[in-house]
């Protein structure tokens, strides 16, 4: 297995040293340190690191401001931010600035090789503590919207679209409703335009998630 080669950009020696053990241990190669933003950009030409463990709060150059420059001049780079900071926008931040993915400092040794391992293959990586804050909020957000939608239905819309669930044809719902085909399938557009819904198919996903039909 190839080697990974790492630079560390932390504005604490001590820090930099623990994470050089710790790594070496491991069969990392550290190929070099960085006290501060600009110092990493400026080493990363010399000594084309594989990956680099990048803090965010730097002097001179912060981390998202330096991992942007990096990925500019060396887009092979993966960059890989190693921070105490569990926030939310400084993920987005660092993401939208070209890195790879964000550990915690309070991370365990293992979750750091394991991380840095896998912005080296090509994936990102995420903290779990942040991955599920942000499947969480990605999931309220559909239930949001969801709901949103629902208050938008009608009555006779929800009606339709439960008897379309549950295999009816549009010949069928309108002879049971006693309403024209044309005005059923006028309900029917209606309703999967609301819900933001192709086809049947997932006009039934809906309507079991919603408790609508039983599996």
């Amino acid at each position: 297995m190839q080697k990974i080669r790492v630079l560390i950009a932390d504005d604490h020696e001590m820090v930099r040293q623990g994470i050089r053990t710790l790594l070496e241990e491991r069969g990392i190669e550290v190929v070099g340190e960085a006290a501060n933003g600009k110092e990493a950009v400026e080493k990363v030409s010399d000594l084309e690191p594989d990956v680099i463990l990048i803090d965010i709060s730097l002097p001179i150059m912060d981390g998202i401001e330096a991992t942007r420059q990096i990925k500019k001049r060396q887009p092979a780079i993966k960059v890989l931010a190693l921070t105490m900071h569990d926030n939310e926008e400084y993920l987005f931040q660092i993401l939208r600035a070209g890195g790879s993915g964000y550990v915690i400092k309070k991370a365990a040794v293992n979750e750091l090789i394991f991380a840095i391992e896998a912005v080296f293959d090509g994936k990102c990586y995420l903290s779990p503590s942040l991955s599920k804050g942000l499947v969480e909020e990605y999931l309220q957000r559909v239930k949001d919207d969801e709901a949103s939608a629902d208050h938008r239905l009608t009555d006779r819309e929800r009606e339709i679209l439960k008897l379309i669930a549950e295999g009816y044809t549009n010949q069928q719902i309108a002879e049971l409703l006693y309403l024209s085909i044309k005005t059923i399938q006028t309900h029917r557009a209606h309703l999967m335009e609301k819900l933001g819904l192709h086809d049947r198919t997932e006009i039934v996903k809906y309507a079991f998630r919603k408790g609508l039909i039983e599996p």
